[in-house]
């Protein structure tokens, strides 16, 4: 099993957008939103375990080997990073597809189901967050604190995040065995975090978050209305995101295949197998491929 992944880039909006897309355009489609502080190196090892899809992962901007201006250059939010998946998305003339969400790309995904509700036919989320529970408070503490008062002190600990061990934290947390896991992982996340400025668009998000709770019941309504297939996949040792967040799903669709799974916020990491196993088995009753 295995197809040819081409790596490419496009122009959306004055932007230059780098994205991982293999198979045809006849194929049906599936698009792999990345979350922080990643790109869509994330997806390397599972794309191509969708043989038979087109699949479509780019990276957002200000991510990975997308263009990254900076926060006087443009205006970084969950809002304009939809906007400009979308465009992608126009540009590739993709209408319908199902899609795999991560950490931020959830809130991304969830304003694309929200303002084109018949376009995402089913949902993937690997520890991507759509209900107040998932939240894990100590590891939301310090980003919750800088949006209720950005002060000086709460940036300084939130830039902590930003360090190598940190982003190897947010790696290995909830691994049993941290050999399986490759270092390059963090350490290409760190160096594109690094770059100058990027931390400001980091900080920027940062505080944007606080505007995707409240899109949370559009997106219940959506499922309900819907009855929109959704296969959770989840690390329950994730930091961030509780097991909780999986298993709400149920609530809201009858379609819902929930698998909390031995592993952390990265379950691609260390148990990528398993997981596209449990993709393919999902879309061949949502979205059976060519």
């Amino acid at each position: 099993m295995g197809t040819v992944v081409h790596h490419r880039y496009a122009t959306v909006r004055g932007h230059r957008l780098f994205y991982r897309e293999a198979g045809s355009a006849d194929l049906p489609t599936i698009v792999l939103l990345h979350g922080f502080p990643t790109s869509s190196f994330m997806f390397r090892n599972l794309i191509p375990q969708l043989a038979g899809y087109r699949v479509i992962a780019p990276d957002h901007l200000g991510f990975g080997l997308s263009d990254a201006p900076t926060v006087e250059e443009f205006d970084y939010s969950f809002d304009a990073l939809a906007e400009l998946t979308h465009g992608l998305l126009e540009q590739l003339d993709v209408q319908r597809y199902a899609m795999v969400v991560h950490d931020y790309g959830a809130p991304i995904g969830w304003r694309l189901a929200i303002a084109n509700p018949e376009s995402v036919v089913a949902v993937i989320s690997q520890n991507g967050n759509g209900y107040d529970e998932g939240f894990v408070p100590s590891g939301w503490a310090p980003i919750w604190a800088y949006q209720r008062d950005p002060s000086s002190e709460n940036e300084a600990t939130l830039r902590g995040v930003f360090t190598l061990a940190a982003i190897r934290g947010q790696y290995v947390t909830g691994v049993a065995d941290e050999s399986v896991l490759s270092p390059d992982t963090w350490t290409l996340d760190h160096a594109y975090l690094s770059r100058p400025g990027n931390a400001e668009v980091q900080l920027k998000l940062f505080a944007d978050y606080v505007t995707n709770p409240p899109l949370y019941p559009a997106l219940h309504q959506w499922l309900r209305d819907n009855q929109v297939p959704v296969l959770a996949t989840w690390g329950k040792g994730d930091p961030f995101f509780g097991p909780e967040g999986a298993r709400a799903f149920a609530r809201d669709t009858d379609k819902a295949e929930i698998h909390v799974m031995e592993g952390g916020h990265f379950l691609l990491e260390s148990a990528c197998d398993e997981v596209a196993a449990l993709i393919r088995e999902f879309l061949v009753k949502y979205l059976p491929a060519a």
